[in-house]
């Protein structure tokens, strides 16, 4: 199994915005199961700070977002049954209630694919290279590749990608889809873009940003009149909390 001390994950906070990297530039960002939890563990804080309004996830270095998880850290699971009730990172990157947005470029393989999926925004790199290759090796990708694709590309689209294994471009990325945002191939250009967008997020209350979220996802999943009960109960929740907050100042003025 792949060193646990060898890459990490981390969150760092700055004006409202929470950037989740990966931080393992020599081996294109690939996971070992270590990374697995300290992802889960940067979603978690994510979450629970109030200061983070939206989150960018983004791999460190300038070759890739992602490779996906290390083959090598595959071969440590005991058996079949340990893999199936393995620790998966994906769960709490969906998990998170904040707007996320994916800043890819260079190798976006495997797993790493299957987190620029699980984001609900993507600003893409025209040097990105995606990949789903877990059918040349064997076996078919675990983490969502196969959920997202087909809502967001269409049943095709996705039975191309996930049965060929083949490499995809940007570009060709973009025009299924999967890309809200293409960028030219410049230092950094997918990153500024993310941080351009998501201070404009942030300048939002986080409670309408992430209500807008909870109603878009739930849309995926519910006939259009729990949908609109779902919004509908949403915005009562954005009134309250704008209710709740004049209502402290008004006591907070008499107080004074």
């Amino acid at each position: 199994m792949a060193d646990k001390t060898d890459g990490h994950v981390r969150l760092e906070v700055e004006n409202n915005i929470g950037e989740i990297i990966l931080d393992r530039p020599s081996k294109h960002n690939a996971l070992t199961p270590d990374m697995y939890r300290q992802i889960a563990t940067c979603c978690a804080d994510a979450n629970e700070t109030s200061a983070v309004h939206v989150v960018i996830l983004r791999g460190a270095g300038e070759r890739a977002f992602c490779a996906g998880s290390d083959i090598k850290a595959l071969e440590g699971y005991e058996d079949f049954w340990a893999w199936r009730n393995r620790f998966d990172y994906i769960p709490p990157i969906l998990g998170l209630r904040k707007p996320t947005i994916a800043a890819v470029k260079g190798w976006v393989l495997g797993g790493g694919l299957e987190i620029a999926l699980a984001c609900d925004m993507r600003v893409v790199a025209r040097s990105a290279v995606f990949s789903a290759p877990e059918v040349q090796l064997g076996w078919n990708g675990a983490g969502g590749a196969a959920q997202h694709l087909t809502q967001m590309c269409g049943y095709g689209q996705a039975m191309k990608l996930l049965l060929t294994g083949d490499r995809f471009s940007a570009e060709d990325a973009d025009a299924m889809g999967m890309v809200e945002w293409l960028v030219q191939d410049e230092p950094e250009a997918e990153l500024l873009k993310a941080r351009e967008i998501a201070g404009q997020i942030a300048e939002y209350s986080s409670v309408a940003t992430q209500s807008v979220k909870a109603a878009v996802r739930g849309a995926m999943d519910l006939s259009t009149e729990q949908g609109l009960r779902h919004e509908n109960d949403l915005m009562s929740l954005c009134f309250a909390k704008a209710e709740h907050a004049k209502l402290r100042a008004e006591i907070n003025g008499g107080h004074s």
